[in-house]
């Protein structure tokens, strides 16, 4: 059956979803619910990933072991009886990945993924004018994109042509290889009004379109090609949708799908943003970033480099056993410490390298849950940073919903940020809200937090708001020395 472009209405009430997530930490593939996204108990499995970090900032991962691990977990779910009747077949995946490809395709690089911090300065005209660059593509002429990944890799090797992780997995799956407007906005290459390339953007990466993968229609399908019939003989016909980026899926499985609510993840990295219509979107701020989620809608926020990466680092270096794992003694906005978590640097447009995170205020009465405490706090405030901004970008004070792993792991992160935040939040009761979000995408459901509904304890936020002048303070500083450490170094 070849693929179509015409649009899907779901799968019938009742059936299954088979959801593949595709994670810079783990690749994951679940089985949900077609009537409300929810997991179907038991029916997941996952595989870990470990990237590779090494000198010169290369940050990589096995792309044969990670789609060969994805695959494994299809079987292990078709082992378990978990793959009879799925109806449709949705993706979630890490934005900003790239890997370089020859003329039939294969790899010529692992999988390059955001952590990576190689590339070459753009050559660049000099009517060059970043800031309607910025406001065009939704991103900066920043290292995570392509237009600065790609010229770093011709000159490392004779690419024919480029793809990201999820566009190689629906190759794989499908023998298409297209990619969906949301995976292409996250390559800071996609003009967000008419959800094609950008032309000045394929020009400073020096690629015509024809190199990158097509870009389809949210209601584009295909199907799973003849060779997986014997192996997953379930899913022959079954409908695949073109990938939701992970951002923009987390946003929509957390309940956060319009102009009204931000929705707040905690992953391995964090964010906050706020999904609303692409027609008559809001003048986007310099320090803000925007991508799609699909035809009719894009997603505006923040992203933070430390999260869970920070909490399992911290907890890991403490040696700190599972009954530890939160302070639970400490009060919120109580500690001396200030952490400032530029421990994976920052993202863009701010230039802080990895290797930049500082604690203020050590003393010898300080113990790990103080430690621990001041990390998750200066997280916590480095995200109100951004939800702040997009209260002011939508004119109002908006309502927020918490989730990814890192909420769904710790009360007290919840607390805190509902402190920091000084306003009341839901949190969303499912932790996979990647693979939910790109069911509801996919398929067209409106996701409910359905977790618990927390309020601000006044005493928390009044120690938050006397903790935050401080935090702003040790922060530019931080900046700043990082900032010169950097010019020293490479001077």
């Amino acid at each position: 059956m070849p693929p179509t472009d015409g649009p899907y209405d779901g799968p019938p009430a009742g059936d299954r979803v088979l959801a593949l997530d595709l994670g810079t930490s783990s690749a994951r593939a679940l089985v949900l619910s077609a009537d409300d996204a929810s997991p179907v108990p038991g029916a997941l499995a996952r595989h870990k990933i470990a990237p590779t970090y090494g000198t010169g900032g290369s940050a990589t991962i096995d792309l044969h072991a990670y789609v060969e691990g994805l695959l494994g977990c299809l079987d292990e779910l078709q082992h378990n009886g978990h793959l009879d009747g799925i109806t449709a077949i949705v993706l979630s995946s890490q934005w900003h990945s790239i890997v370089a490809l020859d003329n039939d395709g294969g790899a010529l690089t692992p999988l390059i993924t955001w952590a990576d911090t190689r590339s070459v300065e753009p050559r660049l005209d000099p009517a060059f004018d970043e800031h309607a660059f910025h406001a065009r593509t939704g991103a900066w002429l920043h290292r995570l994109y392509w237009p600065r990944r790609i010229p770093w890799l011709l000159s490392e090797v004779s690419a024919v042509s480029f793809a990201g992780l999820p566009d190689l997995v629906i190759e794989r799956l499908t023998g298409d290889r297209v990619t969906s407007v949301s995976i292409a906005s996250g390559t800071g290459s996609l003009d967000l009004a008419t959800g094609e390339y950008d032309a000045e953007a394929l020009a400073i990466a020096g690629v015509k379109p024809d190199r990158l993968p097509a870009i389809v229609p949210s209601g584009w399908t295909g199907v799973l090609a003849a060779s997986y019939a014997r192996r997953w003989p379930g899913l022959v016909g079954v409908p695949v949708h073109p990938p939701t980026g992970d951002g923009a899926a987390s946003n929509v499985g957390s309940g956060g799908y319009d102009e009204s609510t931000a929705a707040v993840t905690v992953g391995t990295s964090a964010a906050v943003r706020v999904v609303h219509p692409i027609d008559q979107a809001p003048e986007l701020p310099w320090e803000l970033w925007r991508y799609r989620v699909d035809d009719q809608r894009a997603v505006t926020g923040m992203a933070f480099s430390a999260a869970g990466n920070l909490h399992a680092w911290l907890t890991n270096v403490l040696q700190l056993d599972e009954a530890h794992q939160e302070p639970t003694d400490v009060e919120i906005g109580s500690s001396r410490v200030i952490a400032i978590p530029f421990q994976a640097g920052t993202r863009p447009p701010e230039t802080v390298p990895g290797g930049s995170g500082v604690y203020f205020g050590l003393s010898f009465d300080d113990d790990a849950a103080d430690l621990l405490a001041a990390s998750l706090q200066g997280a916590s405030l480095e995200i109100d940073r951004g939800l702040r901004m997009l209260d002011t970008l939508f004119g109002r004070e908006l309502e927020v919903v918490l989730g990814g792993g890192g909420i769904d792991a710790s009360a007290w992160w919840r607390r805190c940020l509902t402190a920091t935040f000084a306003r009341p939040t839901d949190v969303c009761a499912e932790a996979e809200v990647g693979a939910r979000g790109a069911a509801a995408v996919a398929l067209g459901l409106a996701p409910v937090p359905g977790g618990e509904h927390l309020k601000p304890a006044a005493p928390e936020v009044e120690r938050i708001e006397l903790l935050r002048p401080r935090y702003t303070i040790l922060r530019d500083l931080a900046v700043q020395a990082a900032q010169e450490l950097t010019r020293y170094t490479s001077g």
